[in-house]
Parts: structure tokens; sequence; C-alpha cells
């Protein structure tokens, strides 16, 4: 398959993904249980997050893409849709139903995940383009330590 209609399928799968994610939030940061948290001091203003989300998954559609376009198989397929379960399972875990460590359990495993693909494709083709995963790699890793902050806190 050819870049351009594969970035657009990526592109609309991951944000489709943030949307579905955002849907079971519910009222999510505007809750009074979210509101009312003690949440850590390094908790990015509201703003960074639809910021930081929207260049994860530009980044992450075109590394996709480059991936899709030369390397497909039935592992690279199902570590993807194991990310996007992921990914959508943490909003309503930790926003919808309060629950805090089941929700780390899964922002830990979507932070391996992302890793997982940053260390293992790394075919001459793909090599350079796996850096567009740093920021998701990096945000992740700030999630994940404020989910960790609110379990060990509250």
């Amino acid at each position: 398959m050819k870049f351009i209609p594969l970035l657009i399928l990526f592109l609309i799968i991951n944000f489709g993904s943030l949307a579905i994610g955002n849907w079971f939030m519910g009222d999510g940061a505007t809750s009074n249980w979210y509101t009312n948290l003690n949440k850590a001091p390094w908790t990015p203003p509201g703003w960074v997050f639809g910021a930081a989300w929207t260049l994860i998954m530009i980044c992450f559609s075109i590394y996709l893409s480059y991936l899709f376009k030369d390397y497909q198989s039935p592992i690279i397929i199902g570590v993807f849709i194991l990310q996007v379960i992921l990914n959508v399972s943490w909003n309503y875990l930790f926003f919808n139903q309060h629950l805090v460590l089941p929700a780390l359990i899964v922002i830990t495993l979507l932070t391996l995940v992302i890793f997982y693909f940053f260390f293992t494709f790394r075919m001459d083709a793909i090599n350079s383009w796996r850096y567009l995963l740093l920021p998701y790699m990096i945000w992740l890793c700030i999630a994940t330590s404020l989910n960790l902050y609110v379990l060990l806190k509250n």
C-alpha cells in the first residue's frame, strides 16, 4: 500500500480512537472527582493535553504509515490493535470509573507497547522514522507518573 492512503487511514484510526476515548471519559477533566484530586505538582494545564495528543497522533500516524508501507505482519497489526485498545480503555478506567490502579496498569502496558514499537521495529527502511515515537514515549512517561501520583496521594 502507498504512504498517503496509509497516512489517511492511520490519522482516521488514531484521532477516532482519541474521540472514542474522550467520549468514554464522560465529564473527565471537568468532573468533581478529577478537579478535587490531589494532583501532581507537575500536572500540566488542561490545554496541554489536547496539544500533546494532537502532536502525538500526527507523529504516530506518520510512523505507522512508513512501518505498514514496508512491513505488514500479524504481529505488527496485533501490537497496533493492542495500543488502540489500551489507549481508549485508560480514559474509561481513570476518568469514568475512577479505577486508578487498573488505569495505572493499563497506561503502564500502553507505555511498554510504544517502547516495544520503538525498540523492535528498527529495520533499515523505518529506523529513522521511529524517532517520531519520542513524543508519545515522553508523554506516556509523564502521564504514567501523574496516574501513579494520584494513586499514592489520594
